[in-house]
């Protein structure tokens, strides 16, 4: 693991990658939580200052989306739609049911590092709802055990 100032240095080459291109900020936080795992803080300052805008401005871009993370997340990663369609048919239940077995808050990860439970607002699976996403797959019409099960594939 890299010292915060290798961390520096490794995020002032992702900045400079990007010297040029318009609208460059997402691409340096993609390429940042790509590097790392997640957008440490050490590099908040590195980012901001190499595409002008403030702490607070990036702040603000990087909390209004969602795939954004401050902190690395588990091995497997459960997003759970907490749009109205997926309200609708059961989504609350089916939250509630997820975290009691996971043992999850939104936003937390397991104690063991295993898995990370996300809210996330909507995942283009309306007509499926109740939708989630484990480990980058999509489920339609889900419920936890068709979750629980989802894990246990890769965990096995």
């Amino acid at each position: 693991m890299l010292d915060e100032t290798g961390l520096s240095v490794r995020v002032t080459e992702i900045v400079q990658a990007h010297q040029g291109v318009e609208g460059a900020l997402l691409p340096i936080l993609h390429a940042v939580q790509a590097e790392f795992g997640h957008v440490p803080q050490a590099a908040l300052p590195v980012i901001a200052q190499g595409v002008g805008v403030t702490r607070a401005e990036l702040h603000g871009v990087i909390s209004f989306y969602h795939d954004f993370r401050d902190a690395p997340a588990g091995q497997q990663v459960v997003r759970l739609c907490r749009a109205e369609a997926c309200q609708a048919m059961g989504g609350d239940a089916v939250a509630a049911e997820v975290q009691a077995q996971l043992g999850l808050g939104w936003h937390e990860t397991g104690a063991d590092g295993a898995v990370t439970l996300e809210p996330v607002f909507c995942l283009g699976l309306c007509a499926c709802a109740p939708a989630a996403q484990v480990n980058g797959r999509l489920i339609g019409r889900v419920d936890a055990a068709k979750v629980a099960a989802h894990l246990a594939k890769v965990g096995a």
